[in-house]
């Protein structure tokens, strides 16, 4: 039986990046090699030597809404956060409510002097509180001007410019947390990849905030995954299928894209377009049926997502890879350094 603890490691608080580095490319890069275990060090933008022409890199295109709402309630003007986690059905949203106790059912609440108005019409499962909205014109817009970026709890610092919790090939709103993995690439950076022969294919995964939920359960197999929204259209499929013809790599860039590729693959590892909704839980003992190498960040002890990483490259050789990186004092988490599993 695999335990929590067995994903235990020490890890200092300095060590938790709490800003962006001035340049994407310029974070560090731990490359570990999963047959052997060999570990060797460099900078990101060094992934250009480790990928080769014919190799596809997956690359996940969702975009972070501005989802942090403040406002206050309508009749004693108390403060109140809304967290929007995924829209249930035209304007009602499911959210995180702080302080919980000011969301009662029938609640109302006011945000940007009256240009967004809500309601509380329920309470569902871990007191999360369903919202209606009110408002005129364009959603998204109106959250552009009045939301701030969701930052992880663990990010203390005030995030200058909102882009950087951004990839530079986002495009599809709808996370409440960014697939960081990916924001080590530049543009140019992606291009001197594709120049080299290197094909890129995008997905979406909607990264929701149980991404950063504990494990209660001492045996990890009794953990209950939590379920995000997918899409991947037939021509990324057909790039990743045509690369695995052509015995290139699969290169999954962060755990969201592995996810969603290990979902959508048949069997056989061949990937048909599809969309839904996934809560595939990945770790060691799980035979991967499409990922052959894996770009990440440096995750939380006990998280879900290490356990991921340890299924790809041997919970041993991943914990010895932790500890190493603590011991040469990598960055860690969302703003922190990167991690190559080849």
């Amino acid at each position: 039986m695999l335990r929590v603890s067995d994903f235990k490691f020490e890890l200092p608080e300095e060590l938790i990046a709490q800003h962006p580095l001035e340049n994407r490319d310029e974070s560090r890069l731990m490359v570990l090699d999963r047959e052997t275990g060999e570990i060797s060090h460099g900078i990101f933008k060094d992934i250009l030597k480790y990928l080769n022409s014919g190799d596809c890199l997956v690359l996940n295109n969702t975009r972070v809404m501005p989802a942090r709402l403040i406002g206050e309630k309508l009749d004693s003007g108390g403060k109140i956060e809304f967290l929007l986690l995924k829209r249930t059905a035209g304007r009602c949203w499911e959210c995180l409510a702080k302080p919980g106790k000011r969301a009662k059912v029938g609640s109302e609440f006011v945000f940007g002097n009256g240009i967004l108005k809500a309601r509380v019409t329920d309470i569902v499962e871990e007191g999360n509180r369903i919202v209606e909205f009110q408002y005129e014109g364009i959603f998204e817009e109106i959250l552009d001007e009045l939301g701030q970026m969701p930052l992880p709890p663990y990010i203390t610092e005030t995030l200058e410019d909102k882009e950087r919790y951004q990839t530079v090939y986002s495009k599809t709103v709808g996370s409440a947390a960014a697939p960081t993995a990916g924001l080590h690439f530049t543009k140019e950076l992606l291009k001197s990849l594709e120049d080299k022969g290197v094909s890129i294919a995008y997905l979406t995964l909607h990264v929701g905030l149980g991404t950063f939920r504990p494990v209660k359960v001492e045996d990890i197999e009794n953990h209950a995954m939590h379920s995000e929204f997918y899409v991947i259209d037939e021509e990324n499929a057909e790039k990743i299928n045509r690369c695995r013809e052509n015995k290139g790599r699969v290169v999954a860039v962060g755990t969201t894209s592995c996810r969603t590729l290990e979902t959508v693959a048949e069997a056989d590892g061949t990937i048909k377009p599809r969309s839904g909704w996934t809560d595939i839980f990945i770790y060691p003992g799980y035979t991967f049926k499409v990922v052959d190498a894996l770009i990440t960040n440096f995750h939380l002890p006990e998280s879900t997502l290490i356990m991921l990483v340890s299924a790809l490259a041997g919970r041993d050789k991943v914990m010895r890879a932790y500890e190493t990186a603590v011991a040469e004092r990598y960055r860690f988490f969302s703003f922190g350094d990167a991690m190559f599993i080849k």
